[in-house]
């Protein structure tokens, strides 16, 4: 058997190194965000729960993107919203971020059009096997958003903007 190189070595820890690094990394960025996000909330359109659920994860549609109603079609691929909060929270659309000064209140959202459908990168709620019929009253996306735009769903509320789940859960999204 050859011996491994010195060269080798040090490829072997770079990619060992990379390979815990990177996703630690972004799991820090994650929880980073989750505590210091502001806390928004997006309406969730009209759906059928029954298509919705597959598996341990739920499929989101926020009723901003149906409100667009596709004008979103000739915008940059990658982008930012303005939406701006009430006081429960509840965020509406105001218009699409172009670089100017943001009103009172407002806050940037950023979105990605991918395959003709606008996505604000919170679209899956994953959830325990078997505890599917605790968020099927969701009305709103619960979301950390950075001054930045950078959003993060942490959860889904109901009608009466109650956490839905049980207490302490924490969602995956992909």
């Amino acid at each position: 058997m050859s011996a491994i190189t010195s060269l080798q070595r040090g490829l072997l820890l770079l990619g060992l190194a990379l390979g815990v690094g990177v996703p630690a990394a972004l799991t820090a960025q994650k929880e980073s965000l989750a505590a210091s996000g502001q806390t928004v909330l997006l309406e969730l359109a009209p759906r059928d729960p029954r298509s919705l659920m597959q598996g341990d994860y739920m499929v989101l549609r926020y009723d901003i993107v149906r409100d667009l109603n596709n004008q979103y079609d000739a915008w940059p691929v990658d982008g930012e919203l303005v939406i701006q909060p009430d006081g429960d929270d509840v965020a509406r659309y105001v218009r699409r971020h172009e670089g100017e000064s943001l009103g009172e209140g407002e806050q940037r959202l950023r979105y990605r059009v991918r395959g003709g459908v606008l996505r604000l990168g919170a679209e899956d709620f994953f959830f325990q096997e078997g505890t599917a019929d605790q968020y099927s009253r969701a009305r709103y996306g619960e979301l950390k958003v950075t001054d930045g735009g950078d959003a993060l769903l942490v959860g889904l509320r109901g009608e009466e903007l109650q956490a839905l789940g049980a207490p302490g859960a924490n969602p995956l999204q992909r």
